[in-house]
């Protein structure tokens, strides 16, 4: 069995009231000067224009965008509009339109048309540059040698010196952070130096 239609309310009153709106709008224009098929080409051109700026409107908020220009030219449309039901209700006398009507009539093509492409073609926001993927380390043998701490010899004279008289005190050899702090010198320095000290002791041994 055939389901029946049955008719939604709200689609209905949409329908009416776009209806009233469109032959308001129509009247406004043949009333203002355009005759034939550009009267009703008007209510076509309102219509769209609002429904184009409502789409604009959803998918800019729906993306996290600004959105003052599709408001702007949904105030627009809407004011357009509006404004016919307005005029037509009895308070203009479509037989004596005024002049300035007749300039916004007129001139409706030109604002219509600069809204839609505004709307249709806006700018994309600049997408932001790909990464640029580091560059992979170098292997060992590629990579310059690692520079070499020179410790001058007279530094290696005075810790000479301290090393004796560490292990006189102490009966052992002095370790790096102690020749470090007593030098007062880097780590890298001293343990270059303390190298220093131990391939001497190591060579007068072998003496």
């Amino acid at each position: 069995m055939p389901r029946l239609v049955r008719p939604d309310a709200v689609l209905v009153q949409a329908v009416i009231a776009g209806a009233l709106s469109f032959a308001h709008l129509h009247d406004l224009a043949e009333a203002a000067g355009q005759d034939g098929w550009k009267a009703w080409a008007y209510p076509i051109s309102v219509d769209l224009l609002l429904v184009a700026a409502w789409h604009r409107l959803r998918a800019l908020r729906d993306a996290g965008e600004p959105a003052r220009s599709a408001w702007s030219w949904f105030a627009v449309a809407l004011t357009a509009s509006l404004g016919a039901n307005v005029a037509t209700a009895g308070l203009l006398d479509l037989g004596d339109v005024p002049d300035w009507l007749r300039i916004l009539v007129a001139g409706w093509p030109a604002l219509a048309f600069l809204g839609g492409t505004l709307l249709v073609h806006r700018p994309t926001s600049p997408s932001a540059p790909e990464p640029t993927p580091d560059p992979a380390p170098l292997p060992p043998a590629e990579r310059g040698a690692e520079p070499t701490v020179t410790a001058p010899p007279a530094l290696v004279a005075h810790a000479q010196k301290l090393a004796a008289d560490h292990r006189i005190r102490t009966g052992a050899d002095i370790d790096v952070d102690t020749l470090r702090v007593r030098l007062g010198v880097p780590a890298a320095l001293a343990e270059a130096i303390a190298a220093r000290l131990t391939s001497q002791l190591e060579s007068q041994q072998l003496a």
